[in-house]
């Protein structure tokens, strides 16, 4: 049994060694919190889990504070799903999919298998009137870890390996019976070199480079080579196991190459939504397009991230009991 110290952070780290930096990701109880408020099908929790944790991993390495979704659209049985990091804590998540579907899928389903043909945007929204920015990668491979590397490539061309494991647990409680909690983890390293001509930039195929164009046939840096190695090695039980934490990972990874930690970003679950922001949205609804929202003599909203009602009364926007 975990005494939650393990759980629900970031931990930046460096290699000086292997010119490389990277982060930890631990989640317990919030990604707990995030998945138990829908009660999905376990390969969609899974799924969902896993791009909650890649979006941390993304947004906690911004040298800003900013809004960070990701959001994956698609053909295939879970259609849209969101993860959304508010700095410098704040995550939530849902998704929405075709339960028929979603049952028939096979016991370990790939992510193909899962979402079909669609794309994955990634979206950083600093506010405070700077402009926002968005990358866009189709959803080509057999897992969300190969779609993030495809990501990294063509959008920051920066060397990048990233592991991600998501898992339902059984543990057991203090004077109580054992009960079952979503964990997850992951880890990213980053090849940064002061010269960077080290970095060995593959074209994607198709690509859009003329075909005459030369290519970098370099082999990869030495150094790059065995950070990714490392990093490649951590088990989805170690990303998991709440008594296994992120420096102790780090140890194991890392090994004789003096890993270094700086100080850890704390993860919680949160939700934006509130009644007074519900009624400024309801607000702006006039005439038939506010009645045709009323239902049963209220107008209800659902959040869509943390399952809230709300209920409001049609002619004055009030709200009609507490939200739930």
């Amino acid at each position: 049994m975990s005494d939650g110290s393990n759980d629900d952070l970031v931990l930046p780290f460096q290699v000086e060694a292997l010119d490389v930096r990277g982060r930890v990701a631990r989640m317990g109880p919030a990604l707990d919190s995030i998945l138990r408020r829908h009660d999905y099908p376990p390969a969609v929790s899974r799924l969902l889990g896993e791009a909650v944790i890649l979006n941390v991993l993304f947004a906690t390495a911004l040298k800003v504070d900013a809004r960070v979704v990701l959001q994956i659209q698609s053909n295939g049985p879970v259609s849209l799903l969101v993860a959304d990091f508010s700095a410098p804590e704040n995550l939530r998540g849902f998704a929405r999919f075709d339960e028929e579907a979603v049952s028939a899928l096979p016991a370990h389903p790939s992510l193909t298998d899962i979402v079909g043909e669609g794309s994955m945007a990634l979206t950083i929204d600093p506010g405070a009137r700077m402009r926002r920015y968005q990358g866009i990668v189709a959803l080509k491979g057999a897992s969300l870890e190969e779609v993030a590397l495809t990501y990294f490539t063509q959008s920051e061309q920066i060397p990048t390996m990233i592991r991600l494991a998501v898992a339902e647990t059984l543990e057991r409680q203090p004077g109580g019976e054992p009960r079952r909690i979503w964990r997850g983890g992951g880890v990213t390293v980053q090849f940064l070199p002061e010269a960077l001509d080290r970095i060995v930039v593959r074209d994607l195929d198709p690509g859009d480079a003329p075909q005459d164009a030369a290519r970098d046939e370099r082999d990869e840096d030495d150094a790059w080579v065995e950070a990714a190695a490392r990093a490649r090695s951590a088990m989805d039980h170690e990303l998991v196991d709440p008594d296994i934490s992120a420096e102790r990972l780090l140890l194991r990874l890392f090994h004789q190459r003096d890993v270094r930690v700086f100080d850890a970003f704390s993860l919680s679950a949160e939700c934006h939504c509130s009644t007074e922001r519900v009624k400024q949205m309801l607000a702006q609804f006039v005439g038939d397009d506010r009645t045709s929202m009323i239902e049963d003599g209220v107008i209800k909203v659902t959040c869509e991230f943390c399952n809230t009602r709300y209920a409001f009364d049609p002619q004055t926007l009030e709200p009609v009991g507490e939200p739930h």
